[in-house]
This record gives structure tokens, C-alpha cells and sequence, in this order.
């Protein structure tokens, strides 16, 4: 059986110490803002596209800075389907909304995120990163 790789471009916008999550209409679990990168766009391209689609506000522009590639199993999908998650920093020029596609938009702490019933593995790396640069809590 061939391994299926997701890949993805996300947002990590801390605002108090907390990181952005998104939680799908239908889904119970909440995940880094972003989304599929789709053929022919880079990572930023899908980056700007999706925050647009999802929070329905742009990235302010010079902000956006490369945190990291972060891997893992993809929440949700038949295990051996690898996450590959292109993350970034970035300001926003507007407070973010929910979408029709998003149910609802939260701000965690890692301990917060930590004591959810279901977390995401992709989202659980970024918030250890981002708390071994001191930048969340």
C-alpha cells in the first residue's frame, strides 16, 4: 500500500501568548488555520489563498516569515497518510471570522490545546516549537 502525503500550508498567529486554532464545520477537533496546497501554487500562495478562504482576512504584507516544515500522521485520515505543513508567522490586517467552511476560531495556550479530548498531532508540534522559542505559554 502506497503512503499518501498531505501537504499543507499553515498559519501560526499568536495573539496573547496563544496560538490560532480552526475548527471545521462537522469536526470536532481543532487544527492549525490553512490548508491544501493546490497544483501549481507555492506554499505561500496557498497560505495567503487559504487564510482568506478560512478567516476571511489577508496577511499583512512583510510579516509573513517562514517558521518551519513540521510532519506527522494526518489527523483523521487512515493511518500512513503523512502530514507535510508548511507553517508560518504572519499579521493579520483584520480580526479573523469564521467562514462558511469554519465552525468556530479559538486562541490556545499549549497546555489548553494539551487538554482537549482530541488534538491534532501537527498542530501538538507547532505549539511545542512555539513554546521553546518562548513565544506562547
Amino acid at each position: 500500500m502506497k503512503s499518501q502525503i498531505i501537504r499543507t500550508a499553515a498559519l501560526a498567529h499568536i495573539r496573547d501568548r496563544r496560538l490560532i486554532q480552526t475548527r471545521s464545520v462537522g469536526k470536532t477537533a481543532f487544527y492549525m488555520a490553512g490548508g491544501k496546497i493546490d497544483p501549481g501554487e507555492t506554499t505561500e500562495q496557498a497560505l495567503h489563498r487559504e487564510i482568506r478562504e478560512e478567516l476571511d482576512v489577508g496577511l499583512v504584507p512583510g510579516t509573513v516569515e517562514f517558521l518551519d516544515v513540521f510532519e506527522a500522521q494526518a489527523f483523521g485520515h487512515s493511518v500512513g497518510t503523512a502530514l507535510h505543513m508548511s507553517c508560518y508567522r504572519a499579521e493579520m490586517d483584520g480580526e479573523p471570522r469564521p467562514t462558511s467552511e469554519i465552525a468556530e476560531i479559538r486562541y490556545f495556550t499549549s497546555a489548553e490545546y494539551e487538554a482537549m479530548d482530541e488534538v491534532a498531532p501537527g498542530s501538538l508540534k507547532v505549539f511545542r516549537r512555539l513554546v521553546s522559542m518562548d513565544l506562547i505559554d
